[in-house]
């Protein structure tokens, strides 16, 4: 029974037995302690904990799942895999222990006509709670299972809570027996869990019924009471059951997974499975190919679901998942790019339960693809760099791989630790780890200083914290005005101590009661203009929060003098945040246009918000066609002429996220947030400044998009009057172009294609000229050939502006028009750019005598240049050294 129809079953059994059925959430988690879904209830979460009312009493659902805390020991046995799918069916107050245990049953061992999976009943056991009677009696009792295969075991095993106060409940899973083969029968013995691989839990259901407290590990914690709703969370894990039905061993050999692992071994030559090793471990070969099998697939389904190699949170473990599946296709000795080979095979293996990874394969495989293509030029270098590192600590009896050398490697090389930790194993040496990770802290406080520099400026942050601790958090009003009145909390002079006041022309950092003034961040450039006191003016050209809820003004005192304490009327230039503002509401049009045209994958990735401009950078896996940015920029300029209202509110998490506003990942959000939303367009949390309506924007042009890095674009544009001046500037130089070519402007492009077109032929004959008028004197340069010991020696310097090909040529053309039976060199020297360069060409008879033109150049030009022993050329001396190098010929054929 292949895994698509176990999961069609599945859905099948609780859809006629009034389960919602609830399509799989994807695998970025919506939980900010999760990186991805690592359990069939996640989704789910929120109705269990009663912090959202469930929209159905009764759910069931096939959900994608990814556990990478055990990544290295994927392949090492049998048992581990990074992606798998739980089905899974939930109660919500609706049914309890008795309705999840007659389902569960009835699935497992109805027969395959009426829908079930048909389980032998005699080969099921079950397991329950030790407290836990009522279940005991629901197995015995409604479901007929005799009581020596009814397992009581104990709070650990069969015991379930989230680890912190909240549901919990007893368990009750369903184990099969595989048989003799698979190991020794088990007695059944209260506390006592079946050991080994023959007695297989595939169906774990809990009863959440109960309230915890506090408390620490899996069992220390206090039970508080019943909970007012009881619920059902049930796991059967879909590729256990598939294994089961499909009659192999094990995860590795079903049928959504074993492909990719024959196309790999296909590819590297090798045999799966190999012979067990006499030591027990298992075989090298073997470990490999599961690995790419599992990781193959993993990157495939967390590609599909949004995620793109990166080098911070889930984009580094599919980075790390990605490099490991190369890693090990190179030690299975396949040299080739392998993920155009693999890839397609677990698409395939997968599109029967998950369509999409079919019709988005191409974005899927463009990040996969060039994640590969840039590990391997990784791996060409680096590996090159940690043999010589491991050979050089060995040499010195050394058994571990110093910090210094694995922070170089990630460094330079782009080699991450856990590879190096990996590749130096296998070769029998640890690595300094703590040495790596000082080192690595080192790097990390520098960029932290030099970003916390631009931040707090002159001070110290101990100094600015002291400001904060008195004057209270800077009250920041810029939403709602352009000007504010306040008082100065805080002056820093530019040795970084508090001052009591500053005279003119001196620069200081001011702090304010209340601001009108944004703070440089979110990608959006910060306010610039004046705070006005009693008896002096200070010209801000930079604001930043340095400290949360602190705002620091970086200004010139342009008149009289400020104070601390003085009354301050605060006023920011009003046309530069308009101008600003502008360009953040066109980078929110933007982002989800480019979405709309790409897919959700599409993320934002950075950005840059300043008068009249923006940069928009996101995440995709190649270049994006100018046709799709022709109709981005056309989709945003119809929301701009259609005038939509831009509103900003503060809600909850929960509700934004319930009415769809784009969050950034890696950002941390509080509990409450503030939306921009234009119209029904486009809606993000965000804490920048905008326009009022979207039509305030008049205009955005496209300028440019490009790869700033592997699977990042970046966009720049024109806003407003900026872009209509670029567009104005644009208008006249066609105009021009019109007029100087005599065409009317949609003629343009085919008429400066063919006049370049023409100058390129034109070219092309100037070139032939003169390589034949360079040519044509070779006979009479051969006939003045010097003899040197017998040897015929041509030093001549090729006339000046002769092309580095022609002077080749020349050199090659002159050695044809001597004697053949006589030995001949010829060295022709050209200048270009302040340089001379030097071609030596020696004819057979010469080399016959042991004379080699590479040698030739490596004398006349002190070891630089070489070749081979017929022909060699050279370079980087002065131009004035040209007569010197030729002169140095005729001496070096005498000594050779």
């Amino acid at each position: 029974m292949k895994t698509s129809e176990i999961r069609q079953r599945f859905l099948d059994h609780f859809a006629n037995r009034g389960h919602t059925v609830v399509p799989s959430a994807g695998l970025i988690a919506d939980d900010p302690n999760l990186l991805f879904v690592n359990a069939g209830m996640v989704p789910f979460k929120p109705y269990f904990l009663g912090q959202v009312t469930p929209p159905y009493p009764r759910a069931t659902s096939v959900q994608k799942c990814v556990r990478t805390l055990d990544i290295d020991e994927v392949g090492k046995t049998t048992r581990h895999g990074s992606f798998f799918q739980m089905n899974g069916n939930f109660s919500f107050g609706d049914y309890f222990k008795d309705g999840a245990i007659r389902y569960a049953w009835e699935l497992c061992t109805n027969s395959i006509a009426d829908g079930g999976y048909g389980f032998d009943e005699s080969k099921l056991w079950v397991s329950v709670y030790e407290e836990d009677d009522e279940a005991f009696r629901l197995w015995r009792d409604t479901v007929g299972v005799p009581e020596s295969r009814i397992i009581r075991l104990g709070k650990g095993p069969n015991f379930w809570s989230m680890g912190v106060p909240g549901p919990c409940g007893p368990c009750s899973e369903i184990l099969i027996d595989r048989g003799p083969e698979y190991g020794p029968e088990y007695v059944n013995t209260p506390g006592v869990e079946p050991d080994g691989d023959r007695y297989l839990e595939f169906w774990n259901l809990v009863f959440m019924q109960f309230e915890r407290g506090a408390g620490q590990g899996k069992t220390d914690y206090p039970i508080l009471g019943d909970l007012p709703a009881q619920n059902i969370d049930t796991g059967m894990g879909m590729e256990r059951v598939a294994f089961l039905l499909q009659g192999v061993d094990n995860f590795y050999e079903v049928d959504e997974v074993r492909p990719i692992l024959d196309r790999a071994a296909a590819l590297s030559g090798k045999k799966y499975p190999a012979h067990q090793q006499h030591d027990g471990h298992p075989n090298p070969d073997d470990v490999r190919l599961r690995v790419v099998a599992d990781h193959v697939r993993t990157a495939l389904m967390l590609i599909g679901d949004g995620v793109t190699p990166s080098n911070e949170g889930r984009g580094y473990v599919l980075r790390r998942i990605l490099r490991r599946a190369v890693r090990s296709m190179r030690l299975l000795g396949y040299e080739d790019p392998s993920f155009p080979e693999l890839f397609p095979v677990a698409r395939d293996a997968m599109k029967a339960s998950y369509p999409e990874v079919e019709t988005d394969y191409t974005r899927i495989a463009g990040y996969a693809y060039a994640e590969e293509d840039a590990f391997r030029t990784t791996l060409r270098s680096g590996t090159t760099i940690l043999d010589t590192a491991v050979a050089s600590t060995k040499a010195e009896g050394g058994s571990q791989l110093s910090g210094s050398s694995a922070f170089q490697l990630h460094d330079t090389y782009g080699f991450p630790i856990d590879l190096t930790l990996e590749m130096a194993a296998e070769q029998g040496l640890t690595v300094d780890e703590e040495g790596f990770r000082r080192l690595m802290s080192e790097q990390r406080k520098r960029a932290k200083a030099d970003a916390q520099a631009r931040k707090t400026g002159h001070a110290d942050t101990s100094v600015l914290r002291s400001i904060l601790d008195r004057t209270g958090p800077t009250n920041f009003t810029g939403y709602l005005e352009v000007e504010r009145e306040g008082r100065i909390g805080g002056i820093v002079g530019t040795d970084g101590g508090i001052r009591s006041g500053a005279g003119q022309g001196e620069e200081v950092e001011v702090v304010l009661d209340s601001t009108p003034f944004y703070a440089e961040g979110g990608g959006q450039q910060p306010d610039q203009g004046v705070i006005v006191t009693p008896n002096g003016k200070l010209e801000v050209f930079d604001v930043q929060q340095p400290l949360p809820g602190l705002y620091v003004h970086r200004g010139k005192v342009v008149d009289g003098e400020i104070r601390q304490d003085d009354p301050v009327l605060a006023t920011i230039d009003v046309d530069r945040r308009r101008a600003i503002s502008r360009a953040h509401t066109a980078t929110h049009l933007i982002h989800t246009a480019i979405r709309g045209a790409l897919g959700e994958s599409a993320t934002q990735a950075g950005s840059l918000n300043a008068p009249g401009r923006l940069r928009f950078d996101f995440n995709t896996p190649g270049a994006v066609p100018q046709s799709v940015l022709s109709d981005v920029e056309d989709e945003v300029n119809a929301v701009l002429l259609d005038d939509l209202e831009v509103r900003a509110f503060i809600t909850s998490q929960a509700e934004a996220r319930r009415i769809g506003a784009m969050a950034l990942f890696g950002e941390k959000y509080g509990d409450e947030v503030r939306v921009v939303e234009v119209g029904e367009y486009a809606r993000e949390l965000c804490g920048g400044t905008h326009a009022a309506r979207s039509g305030q924007l008049g205009v955005v042009k496209l300028l440019s998009e490009a790869s700033i890095g592997s699977g990042v674009r970046r966009v720049e544009a024109l806003v407003g009057l900026d872009a209509f001046r670029f567009l104005a500037k644009e208008h006249l130089l066609v105009s021009k172009l019109a007029e100087q070519f005599k065409a009317k402007p949609d003629e343009l492009p085919d008429r400066v294609a063919s006049v370049v077109a023409q100058l390129r032929d034109a070219e092309r004959e100037l070139e032939k000229l003169r390589a034949a008028a360079v040519l044509s004197g070779a006979g009479d340069i051969a006939s003045r050939a010097q003899d040197v010991q017998g040897v015929a020696v041509v030093a001549v310097e090729a006339p000046e502006g002769t092309a580095g090909n022609d002077v080749r040529s020349l050199t090659q053309e002159i050695r044809g028009r001597l004697a053949a039976d006589r030995p001949g060199v010829v060295a022709v020297a050209a200048r270009a750019n302040g340089k001379a360069s030097l071609v030596v060409a020696v004819n057979q008879a010469a080399r016959d005598r042991g004379i080699s033109a590479s040698a030739l150049v490596k004398g006349a030009l002190s070891g630089r240049g070489g070749g081979s022993d017929d022909l060699a050329q050279g370079g980087g001396v002065p131009a004035d050294a040209a007569p010197s190098v030729l002169a140095s010929i005729s001496g070096l054929v005498a000594s050779a």
